[in-house]
């Protein structure tokens, strides 16, 4: 089910869960929102390949895990159709294989069902701009289970990896367990705007589409837990 689009430069929001009620909420805790228009709204992941590609929203708000088509198989059809749109996957975090999978498919970024309303705000806020940062426990999360269990047929080294300044690949591995700009700055002793300058450098060195990339990478190539 969708509404039509408008204008007006609101950030907008398409909302996919196949929970009618959930989804109730988030369409009305995002439409109060101040600058965030929800556009739409879908059921499962067919009917979600379907609004994206007619809406264009900015962000597809995202369940993983529903009947008639699930949200992971969604995430590379919906980017393809259009690659400015960013994909928040909701989860309720049962299957750690389930977060990894979405990461690699393009999503830009985790939101637990359990957050509270303001920061499912933020985080789609966050995500539109390509400044979302994963939780600290969900990158544990991922950290533990990539360990335990690491998929078959390890990617070999990013070449981009060589390219890197030690700087930059200092920032890399702060970066890839969940820290902010802010965070980064502070471990490093680095400036807010010297870690941005060098997060750009790190993303186009490697050709990343945005920092929940890197995070992947940073974890195929071993980094994690240096």
């Amino acid at each position: 089910m969708s509404a039509p689009a408008g204008s007006g430069g609101a950030l907008r929001v398409l909302v996919v869960d196949d929970h009618e009620v959930l989804r109730a909420g988030l369409v009305a805790l995002l439409g109060a929102a101040d600058g965030v228009r929800v556009v739409g709204q879908a059921a499962d992941g067919p009917s979600s390949v379907r609004a994206a590609r007619e809406l264009r929203p900015d962000v597809v708000l995202l369940d993983v895990q529903m009947p008639g088509g699930d949200g992971l198989s969604a995430i590379d059809r919906i980017l393809a159709d259009g690659p400015a749109t960013r994909v928040l996957v909701l989860t309720t975090f049962d299957l750690d294989e389930y977060v990894f999978r979405a990461l690699r498919a393009g999503a830009s970024g985790f939101l637990l069902k359990t957050a509270p309303p303001s920061e499912l705000v933020r985080a789609v806020r966050a995500c539109s701009s390509g400044e979302l940062q994963l939780a600290p426990s969900v990158v544990q999360r991922l950290a533990e289970s990539y360990v335990a269990h690491p998929p078959a047929g390890q990617r070999p080294r990013a070449p981009g990896l060589d390219a890197l300044t030690p700087r930059e690949l200092d920032v890399l591995l702060v970066l890839a367990r969940g820290a902010s700009n802010a965070e980064i700055g502070r471990e490093l002793h680095l400036a807010e705007t010297t870690v941005k300058s060098h997060v750009t450098g790190i993303l186009t060195k490697l050709g990343l589409r945005d920092r929940v990339q890197a995070v992947v990478l940073a974890h195929d190539n071993g980094l994690v837990g240096r």
